[in-house]
């Protein structure tokens, strides 16, 4: 019993519960990273990195039992579909941090946030309104650990020049004031970012990412996101209560140990609401995707966060429903293109969803790829170097 006290209980607890229950199958590997993460969860509980930064009365009444010692956080690398994900969730899920004290969010949408606060800043420069010669990335850097000490990064990846060139100084002020990081990637630090421009500038921040968090590898011989329902039961047809519960049950199954909850996704000035999302599975409806005005950089978004869509009640689609035949046909290349597995629930086969009108020669294509979709071999293994 005190060895489980110690190890973070609710994290290990949950995990053993959803194996009990034949939600998920036990995995070595990904016991070895739970116990990381649940010592991590555990270390967290006794942190506190913004004591004694108030006045003397608070430093003298501050907890003896809290310590501002940053502990190293983890970045747990490996091929897609091996559990990262989902470990991950569960410990955010129930690390004992104040809901404030933490963020979770996908490693590129967080870049976005950084490039959009840093124009913010620099245009305020401009203008008048703070310092000019303030630092831009020291000034987000103390932002954002203000709004979150304990960041928790999906997918990270660096493919992009600017990204590269700023990652150091950001997180070198964001290790400097206490964060903790923890990361998942589909390659190990040395591999970020592998032949890019000036990539000699980008090695600093890898030498702080190892300094900073304990790298673990996630190997194992199963994709999981391949397991489960054979290729028939991916494309549940005709519509009914037969196929919701098949829909359910595969659902139930693809989060395990997971919550599923509402999500929102930030698009820059907007967000897309993402109804039912726990760890990188998400579950829409037809209407939810293909009724409402979105478009391309909505479904690329969607393909991106997650690994794993499932879409309930997609109908026969009649001539004169041309824009939600557009949306159906531009989400499914985004899928198609980004490697998600689809799970879905439909009035009829994929040949049978337009069965005439103006678009159906586009929509052959669209056939073409749910046909490939469905197969239980999808999607074939990525690259080490892809995402």
């Amino acid at each position: 019993m005190a060895q489980a006290a110690s190890s973070s209980p609710a994290l290990l607890d949950r995990l053993e519960a959803a194996i009990a229950e034949g939600r998920i199958k036990p995995d070595a590997g990904q016991r070895r990273v739970a116990e990381k993460l649940a010592d991590l969860s555990r270390r967290l509980a006794h942190y506190d990195p913004r004591q004694g930064r108030g006045g003397l009365f608070s430093r003298l009444f501050a907890p003896r039992t809290r310590t501002t010692e940053a502990p190293r956080g983890l970045y747990i690398w490996g091929e897609p579909g091996r559990g990262k994900t989902m470990l991950m969730d569960l410990f955010f899920e129930t690390v004992p941090v104040p809901p404030d004290d933490r963020r979770r969010v996908h490693f590129h949408a967080f870049m976005q946030d950084v490039h959009r606060r840093i124009h913010d800043i620099r245009a305020k420069q401009a203008a008048g309104i703070i310092w000019e010669d303030a630092d831009p990335v020291a000034e987000v850097a103390r932002i954002l650990f203000e709004d979150a000490w304990l960041l928790c990064f999906d997918e990270f990846q660096v493919t992009d020049i600017t990204d590269a060139m700023i990652l150091a100084r950001l997180f070198d002020h964001l290790f400097s004031l206490g964060t903790v990081m923890v990361a998942t990637s589909n390659v190990p630090p040395d591999a970020l970012y592998a032949d890019g421009l000036n990539r000699g500038l980008f090695e600093p921040f890898i030498l702080s990412l190892c300094a900073r968090c304990e790298v673990v590898a996630l190997t194992g011989e199963t994709d999981y996101r391949l397991c489960g329902p054979s290729g028939d039961e991916v494309w549940v047809a005709p519509l009914g209560p037969d196929a919701d519960a098949a829909m359910d049950r595969m659902w139930l199954s693809a989060i395990g140990a997971l919550k599923a909850q509402p999500l929102p996704i930030d698009l820059g000035g907007r967000v897309l609401m993402v109804p039912r999302a726990a760890g990188s599975a998400a579950r829409f409806s037809f209407a939810d995707l293909c009724e409402r005005p979105l478009g391309a950089a909505d479904y690329l978004a969607i393909a991106e966060r997650f690994h794993v869509l499932f879409i309930d009640h997609i109908p026969i689609l009649a001539p004169e429903q041309r824009n939600e035949t557009m949306r159906f046909i531009t989400l499914v290349d985004a899928l198609y293109d980004k490697r998600v597995r689809l799970v879905a629930s439909a009035a009829g086969q994929p040949g049978e969803l337009y069965p005439e009108g103006p678009l159906k020669g586009m929509f052959g294509r669209t056939v073409s790829r749910l046909e490939e979709m469905r197969r239980t071999g999808w999607p074939p293994l990525r690259d080490a170097a892809e995402t």
